[in-house]
């Protein structure tokens, strides 16, 4: 019995790593590669036959939706299923992905199941689901947050929560806080559609930047960003009955300018500490890390730290 064959596109390896470890676990027969941006998806799928795409959106070289058209295009690959697991869920993008033919949607962030569902969804319309399904599945942990901690540290436990210096977060940090000018801020789409800038050197990131939304795999949490580089951004988050994860894959959306244009930023908690000295802090203190290698994210984020007035610094990876 021939294996199914399955083709992740993600510029981000932690993307990718998640959604093969995820495979992998509940389909122990599958067949998967990996490719770091459409250029890449295009080559192999010229050479080699898949059952199935898994592609992210926003990439260098070449986009998902550019490597979508051009799939539909071809012959051989018109009715090959093409899911689009990105960080664009607007309505409008929906749409603009419906029209260029994709099989199905995943928005970041993501669970397990909530990938699985759509997966079986995409192959059982072309009838591989039964392939696939014929070998026993492996228990899986459903907390998404503890399978990027496994993926990526061979299943060691998590780093202990630390506690930093007692803080009121939005006192006096909100009232400071404002968003970056609109000259200083492209939106979403017009990042793909301007050429690259090379970014600064310095890396240093600057304080009271403003406030965001943490999109997480258990909800939608508001934010302040206390400090950006080009590497993370240090938010904080009052404290829900969920926490957060380390190693937890997550999106940062930033609104900046006068319209109110959203920049998404895909990463995952790096670190998670309480904001107060005390076990039960109202407030916990996460650094997001970028994942995104799109040089137009990096212009966009490298634009913001410019247009700021550093008053205090952090120290990234610290």
């Amino acid at each position: 019995m021939s294996k199914v064959s399955v083709l992740v596109v993600d510029d981000a390896s932690f993307i990718r790593d998640l959604v093969k470890k995820c495979l992998r676990n509940y389909f122990p027969g599958i067949r998967i590669e990996d490719a770091v941006n459409g250029k890449k998806a295009q080559a192999l799928l010229a050479r080699e036959a898949f059952d199935l795409v898994l592609c992210d959106w926003e990439m260098p070289e070449m986009s998902g939706l550019e490597l979508l058209t051009w799939c539909r295009q071809q012959d051989n690959l018109k009715g090959m299923p093409f899911v689009m697991v990105t960080s664009r869920g607007d309505k409008e993008n929906v749409v603009q992905a419906i029209q260029a033919g994709v099989s199905g949607y995943v928005s970041k962030p993501f669970t397990n199941e909530q990938l699985l569902t759509k997966v079986k969804q995409a192959l059982n319309k072309v009838g591989k689901l039964d392939t696939l399904m014929n070998s026993a599945p492996t228990k899986m942990n459903s907390a998404f947050g503890n399978d990027s901690l496994s993926a990526l540290t061979g299943g060691k436990a998590a780093p202990a929560v630390a506690a930093a210096p007692a803080a009121n977060p939005f006192a006096k940090p909100v009232a400071a806080a404002a968003p970056a000018p609109a000259a200083a801020a492209a939106p979403a789409r017009g990042l793909l559609n301007s050429p690259p800038v090379k970014a600064p050197a310095a890396s240093a990131p600057t304080s009271n930047r403003g406030q965001g939304q943490l999109r997480l795999s258990s909800g939608t949490q508001q934010c302040v960003i206390k400090a950006l580089s080009l590497k993370e951004a240090l938010l904080v988050v009052k404290r829900t009955d969920t926490l957060p994860q380390v190693l937890e894959s997550s999106v940062l959306d930033m609104e900046q300018g006068d319209n109110a244009e959203t920049a998404r930023l895909n990463g995952y908690l790096h670190a998670i500490v309480a904001h107060e000295q005390t076990p039960d802090s109202e407030w916990l203190q996460l650094t997001f890390r970028f994942v995104d290698k799109d040089p137009q994210k990096l212009d966009y984020i490298s634009r913001l730290i410019a247009r700021g007035t550093a008053q205090k610094h952090f120290v990234p990876g610290a």
